[in-house]
């Protein structure tokens, strides 16, 4: 569903909370942050931070998940104190959320003026040269949640009918993130991240035919975003911090209150990954 009535009645509502906060919205195109399961904590790096809470907006659900604090961020970051819009946390398709729920703050970013997005989430690893505990650069994606935000009449003013999707993670905004890493000393990995539905995690068939499938990744969420910030014509850079590592053929116990955990140790060598990436956009 293309909800662009209700992006715009809550794009007006967020500008005039931060204007009431202090920030003057419009004076220069932000950086849109998307900070997933576990990472949140990076929007205390955003100074000068007018923050506003999502359920305060009209068209955005609450999220139920724990570890999803659900508030826009608007702010700088980094040594030339670039602009950035951050989302904290999502809602997801298992909570019940429809696509164009969960693509809302995609949608408001766009109608904010954000023409880049760095999404970023919680996974698990499907390629076994990749481990528990590092950073996937995401260089294409699979959406299996069977689910679409574009379904219904298209909105033709704000993107086309099929959008195509040959490149929906920007090649230039990869390289960036992957020089930035290797200045940083990060190693970053890159590969397929593959969407599903959720809230169960996968059974070592699922993990087995993901990967024979060619995904390097599994989470659940993201893939409807990027599809909804191509519609719009944004660069899209995604960063996953990979929480788990799963083998079909010794698959270990994983509780959610352990992948937050990881996500939450692997939040320092992202929030220098997109602090430095962030400065040199």
């Amino acid at each position: 569903m293309q909800n662009f009535s209700e992006v715009q009645l809550a794009v007006d509502a967020l500008k005039d909370r931060f204007r009431a906060g202090g920030a003057a919205p419009g004076e220069e195109e932000p950086i849109g942050l998307i900070l997933g399961t576990g990472l949140s904590g990076l929007g205390a790096s955003i100074e000068d931070a007018v923050r506003v809470p999502c359920e305060a907006l009209p068209g955005f659900r609450s999220s139920t998940v724990q570890s999803h604090s659900g508030r826009f961020v608007l702010g700088r970051l980094g040594p030339r104190r670039r602009l950035v819009l951050a989302q904290e946390g999502r809602c997801h398709l298992y909570e019940g959320a429809s696509p164009a729920e969960v693509c809302m703050g995609v949608r408001v970013m766009a109608g904010m003026g954000a023409r880049s997005l760095i999404i970023t989430n919680a996974s698990g690893a499907l390629n076994p040269q990749f481990d528990a505990g590092g950073l996937l650069c995401m260089t294409d994606q699979i959406n299996a949640t069977g689910r679409s935000p574009l379904v219904g009449p298209n909105a033709d003013d704000m993107g086309p009918r099929f959008p195509d999707m040959s490149a929906p993670f920007d090649a230039g905004l990869r390289d960036l993130a992957l020089e930035c890493a290797r200045r940083e000393g990060i190693r970053l990995e890159r590969g397929v991240y593959i969407g599903v539905l959720g809230p169960q995690l996968e059974t070592p068939a699922e993990t087995r035919m993901y990967r024979q499938w060619g995904a390097d990744a599994v989470g659940m969420s993201t893939v409807l975003e990027v599809i909804a910030a191509r519609h719009l014509g944004m660069r899209v850079l995604g960063i996953s911090c990979m929480t788990n590592k799963n083998l079909p053929d010794c698959m270990a116990p994983a509780t959610i209150e352990e992948i937050v955990a990881a996500a939450e140790r692997s939040g320092e060598a992202l929030g220098r990954l997109l602090t430095a990436v962030v400065t040199s956009m």
